[in-house]
């Protein structure tokens, strides 16, 4: 297999705004903390770009994309220290004529900010040695085994049928509910901060997020072709009615249009398109936009109800997102946009739809029970709480930062 320049080039620009995004969300979630925590929280996610990266050149690709063990986890050893790869070796997921350094960078960057994803469910209260041992055991007993069960072709629900466009379950839904079990273990916060302190950050991460999503939906495709630009497309109109149907809901409530509330709106567009993107109509894409809004709107409302101090609306978000847009995957897909894909429910494909039930449930409850009883174990190792104390000055103490330094003289 020779390498196309075409492909090779556009999957290492799409590989770029993957890495975008990291930054993206930790801007994101900095924007919505107070300003004594802006480090603190922004610091869990660029830690994930370095340590991530560690642990996939020594053994994270190889758990992801290495020999199959029984479909659920790849040979750790077989591509350890990305051995056995060298400039002539190519990606042989399909034909597109990409070296597989470029998978290797490519996938690395989903690995990196699926972590940091759970970050803002925490905020302010976990301390950074416990999130650094988290985040280690995290990826390598559920990020790396679902990403090989779902993306890898010898993966178990890879075998069933089950479809992941860019991550709905291997990213959004495991990270969702890890957040929610990560929230009932910790506990609320003592002070609930209930306004951002810097909305225009909060749009800048936004931005930076829903730029780089177009690398992370549309270059899940793995070359250029007509199901790239569908995916692309689709993902901008999914965000956007997203974005207006969460600003409508809220400003119907509130009497007022609420900024963040629109942000908050495109994300969990972008979050609930992402297992679809590749494989559903222009329309469908609309519609779910649509009911991601709605949906997921609720659901942070629930979330409120039921007390749960989800700081920054992971589970609402990026949990219920990644839950319903793989299940609307198994309603809404069509061949007749992906001929790779399958068709859904609405095109008489009950066993699609039964399998991407199936494989959300199983992630979600693995991902949920997995971090509520690691985190009871680390604690047993290391506090995993802060100090109540430390709450609402996590920079000063834990980093000995600040990020407003001039603010405080």
């Amino acid at each position: 297999m020779t390498i196309n320049i075409g492909n090779t080039a556009f999957m290492l620009l799409c590989s770029s705004l993957v890495m975008l995004m990291t930054p993206g969300l930790a801007f994101f979630y900095g924007g919505l903390v107070g300003r004594k925590n802006v480090l603190a929280i922004m610091m869990q996610s660029f830690i994930s770009l370095g340590w991530t990266t560690v642990l996939w050149f020594a053994f994270g690709y190889s758990m992801c994309f290495g020999p199959s063990w029984h479909g659920i986890i790849g040979d750790p050893t077989y591509y350890a220290f990305l051995r056995g790869i060298t400039l002539s070796s190519m990606y042989t997921g399909n034909d597109a004529g990409i070296p597989q350094i470029v998978h290797v960078a490519y996938q690395m960057m989903f690995a990196i900010i699926t972590p940091a994803l759970i970050t803002g469910a925490f905020a302010n209260r976990v301390t950074f040695k416990s999130y650094f041992l988290f985040l280690t055991g995290w990826l390598i007993f559920v990020y790396f085994p679902f990403v090989h069960m779902v993306w890898s072709p010898d993966g178990l629900f890879a075998k069933m049928g089950v479809l992941d466009y860019a991550g709905g379950i291997v990213v959004h839904n495991t990270a969702g509910f890890a957040a929610l079990a990560s929230v009932l273990y910790v506990g609320r916060r003592q002070k609930v901060e209930l306004k951002p302190h810097n909305v225009p950050l909060i749009a800048l991460g936004s931005g930076l997020l829903w730029f780089g999503w177009y690398g992370f939906n549309a270059g899940s495709e793995f070359r250029v072709d007509a199901v790239t630009a569908s995916a692309f497309l689709n993902t901008d109109i999914a965000a956007s009615f997203g974005a207006v149907t969460w600003l409508f809901i809220e400003w119907f409530y509130h009497k007022k249009p609420k900024f963040v509330g629109l942000l908050t709106g495109g994300v969990a567009g972008l979050a609930t398109i992402t297992p679809a993107a590749g494989y559903v109509s222009l329309g469908d894409a609309a519609l779910i936009g649509i009911l991601a809004g709605l949906i997921c709107f609720y659901a942070v409302a629930l979330k409120n109800r039921l007390g749960w101090d989800d700081a920054l609306d992971v589970w609402g978000v990026h949990g219920v997102g990644g839950l319903i847009g793989t299940i609307f995957l198994g309603v809404f897909a069509s061949k007749a946009w992906n001929a790779g894909g399958a068709d859904g429910l609405l095109l008489g494909n009950t066993t699609f739809f039964f399998n991407q039930c199936l494989a959300v449930i199983i992630s979600g409850i693995w991902a949920f029970v997995f971090t509520y009883g690691m985190l009871w174990l680390i604690n047993l190792f290391t506090p995993v709480r802060v100090n109540p104390d430390h709450e609402d000055r996590m920079d000063e103490q834990f980093h000995g930062e600040d990020a407003y330094e001039a603010a405080y003289v």
